[in-house]
């Protein structure tokens, strides 16, 4: 058995158990939920939960790695090459809701590459997984992205992220001028499940900014192992620290990688009057 195959499995155990804690406390989070300081950037018990069982089985196997999560920060051996980027439960403000759209992501950066990445979605008892050289499944079978090829038939994903209220770099141009373009935007609340959606042929394409590299490690590696393409806007090689990603069933890659480097400022869709 590969090294990566048993990273593979160690993420299977974490977010299996991880799930199952979100699972005992959704419905029950109305009380402990906190902002971290922005509004809309939610914080629950179930994400210390998550994240305290994630933790364990990650010390438990791989006590020399290093440990990027979302609600801890950098723990374990800062100078190993194994880097593992957690989100305990992405999409809080769904699971907040109740709203059915919510996951546990691991994702292991080798080197700073994204190598093994697994994403349970426990609502729907969905498992994607996948490791470098290894392929992805959902719910253990082989998956693979759309063969959409036009932009205007596509079906998109995005989101927003927490400081939009601030910035005018907040996507909202980008999510108009594509809207006209495609088939439809969509916007989940979960950047992990919306590269294992795009993975699995259910969405061709997906960009976002305001990313940190918890929400995108697993979802990059299971996307490129369904045979999709990850890049930055420009189709450059992937920043995992950027905060920006953009990745499609490839088919549409430069399209879309296109329209978003010319969308026209929000300033200029708004009439003066």
């Amino acid at each position: 058995m590969t090294n990566l195959q048993i990273f593979l499995d160690i993420a299977t155990e974490a977010a299996l158990a991880a799930g199952a804690v979100l699972q005992g406390y959704l419905g029950k989070v109305e009380d402990a939920i906190t902002e971290k300081g922005r509004p809309g950037d939610l914080v629950t018990a179930a994400d210390k939960a998550s994240e305290a069982v994630i933790l364990d089985v990650l010390r438990r196997h791989l006590p020399d790695h290093s440990i990027l999560a979302e609600e801890s920060g950098k723990l374990g051996n800062q100078e190993s090459e194994y880097l593992w980027a957690i989100d305990p439960l992405d999409g809080t403000t769904n699971f907040a809701h109740q709203y059915p759209f919510f996951a546990v992501s691991i994702g292991l950066l080798i080197q700073g590459v994204p190598q093994v990445g697994v994403i349970y979605d426990p609502f729907h008892d969905e498992l994607f997984r996948a490791a470098q050289g290894l392929g992805a499944t959902r719910n253990r079978r082989a998956i693979k992205v759309s063969d959409t090829s036009e932009l205007g038939k596509s079906l998109l994903v995005t989101g927003f992220a927490y400081d939009r209220r601030e910035t005018s770099d907040n996507n909202y141009a980008e999510f108009c001028h594509l809207t006209h373009l495609t088939q439809g935007v969509r916007r989940s609340g979960s950047a992990s499940l919306d590269l294992a959606h795009v993975a699995c042929g259910r969405l061709d394409g997906y960009w976002e900014r305001g990313l940190s590299p918890w929400d995108v490690t697993a979802g990059v590696i299971l996307l490129r192992e369904a045979g999709g393409k990850v890049t930055a806007y420009d189709g450059s090689p992937l920043d995992i620290w950027s905060g920006r990603i953009l990745g499609t069933n490839g088919y549409i890659h430069n399209s879309l990688s296109q329209e978003l480097q010319q969308v026209p400022p929000l300033s200029s869709w708004v009439s003066p009057h």
